[in-house]
């Protein structure tokens, strides 16, 4: 490290969080790893298709909705969707509310991918979640929660160059 720390430095608890992250980045992996192995799908069409899959988004929800709710890049997003349009899970369709816009649904056989994937996922959370108890799973989520919120309000003041 630099001479450039601030005045509030504290080691241990930049290790601490550094290594948070570092695990975060862990699981994240092993997840994209294990569902595409075990499941035969990304937890990135595994998310599209759960947010299509509920109850008020039966009609479908705008391309801008869906990203935010799933925290991706329009990107990203398009990209995935044009595979799941390909076969034939989901489906772009004419907003009734704003004739211009479109909304993207999960098409009748989507439904049908989703249903049947339902006995996996319980298995795949089952098999992940196993040795820990339920309050700490509840516990687990109100903490990410917050990092999570955390990470959405970041405003850095200054980028440093990684110029070396």
């Amino acid at each position: 490290m630099s001479d450039t720390l601030p005045p509030d430095y504290n080691q241990s608890l930049y290790s601490a969080h550094n290594r948070l992250f570092f695990r975060l980045f862990q699981v994240g992996n092993t997840l994209d790893r294990q569902s595409s192995n075990e499941l035969g799908i990304s937890p990135v069409h595994w998310s599209v298709l759960g947010a299509l899959s509920r109850p008020h988004a039966k009609i479908g929800m705008s391309f801008s909705d869906l990203t935010e709710y799933l925290g991706v890049s329009r990107q990203s997003l398009d990209g995935v969707l044009k595979r799941l349009e390909r076969d034939g899970w989901v489906e772009r369709i004419i907003n009734e509310n704003d004739r211009r816009a479109k909304n993207v649904a999960l098409t009748a056989e989507g439904f049908k991918v989703w249903d049947k994937l339902q006995i996996n996922f319980f298995n795949f959370y089952g098999q992940a979640l196993g040795k820990i108890a339920f309050d700490d799973v509840v516990t687990l989520i109100h903490l990410l929660n917050k990092v999570n919120d955390g990470l959405k309000s970041i405003k850095m003041e200054q980028r440093t160059s990684l110029d070396v």
